[in-house]
């Protein structure tokens, strides 16, 4: 999801993935094969590395807290009540470089995630397909880039909508709200119906029932989607935004910002970022 932001909720599939654990869940290392190790308190703690220039905090010591709207498949989404996806091991693999844990709260809205690490207190980073654009960065920092993405214009297999089509007060079309995408229709589509939720299978689920003319997302999410579970869906239009995603974190911790920066730089030279596409996209990106 966007150059705003884009995501998500899905109904999922099984097998224990690399990296992470709710944090009322269980506990154990960070490597992208492993859950990541639960934490016993909410209270802020620091985490110095280095010298005082280089000091960074953590809300638990020895763990990035993260969090995620748990709905944007194969990014993050739940199995059960574990977190699994792209994302999931990305961040704890980062948290492995970094000699750390990683730990993730319940899912919460996609919307109220640059808030809430802008609020600080409560978690360290947020991780959930998030584009780096202006608007978020006057909120939050952002890592460098680990992924780019374009969006996608998702109709029934047999429609013929187009966007120049879409554009008319007859039609709805769907977004997550908050997004990449939500932004993409009101400035190209001002004059059709636009439709903002939270749920992004909802969504699918409105085109498939002709409830939605089509539904505006993040396409390596929707891509994956109509493999894994709406066949009778399409593509019919990929959006060119050129949008790439980014962790989230304070502006008042700059030192956990940089040290993120070292260890997806580290990931992309020890081959472990590929890895984690491979998994996760095989030759989709």
């Amino acid at each position: 999801m966007k150059n705003s932001m884009s995501r998500r909720q899905f109904i999922l599939a099984a097998g224990a993935v690399a990296g992470s654990a709710v944090l009322a869940g269980c506990g154990g290392s960070a490597s992208p094969s492993s859950g990541a190790a639960d934490t016993g308190g909410s209270g802020a703690s620091s985490s110095a590395k280095g010298s005082p220039d280089d000091a960074y905090t953590l809300v638990t010591d020895g763990t990035i807290t993260c969090i995620a709207e748990m709905g944007f498949m194969p990014f993050e989404y739940l199995d059960g009540d574990t977190p699994k996806g792209f994302d999931i091991d990305l961040m704890a693999a980062v948290a492995e470089h970094m000699g750390l844990t990683s730990a993730w709260l319940p899912s919460q809205a996609f919307d109220t995630l640059v808030p809430t690490i802008k609020q600080g207190g409560k978690a360290d980073v947020a991780c959930s397909g998030i584009t780096i654009n202006d608007d978020r960065l006057e909120s939050v920092d952002f890592s460098d880039p680990y992924m780019d993405s374009n969006q996608a214009l998702v109709v029934k297999s047999d429609s013929t909508e187009t966007e120049a089509a879409l554009n008319d007060a007859s039609k709805t079309v769907a977004c997550q709200a908050g997004t990449t995408g939500d932004d993409w229709i009101s400035e190209n589509l001002p004059n059709a119906q636009k439709v903002s939720l939270q749920d992004v299978a909802a969504a699918m689920a409105g085109v498939q029932t002709g409830l939605y003319d089509a539904f505006v997302i993040d396409l390596p999410v929707a891509s994956n989607l109509i493999s894994q579970s709406y066949s009778d869906l399409k593509v019919a239009e990929e959006i060119p935004t050129g949008e790439q995603y980014g962790i989230a974190v304070s502006k008042d911790n700059p030192a956990l910002t940089a040290a993120i920066n070292k260890a997806l730089a580290d990931m992309r030279s020890d081959g472990t970022m590929d890895q984690l596409k491979q998994t996760w996209f095989g030759g989709m990106i």
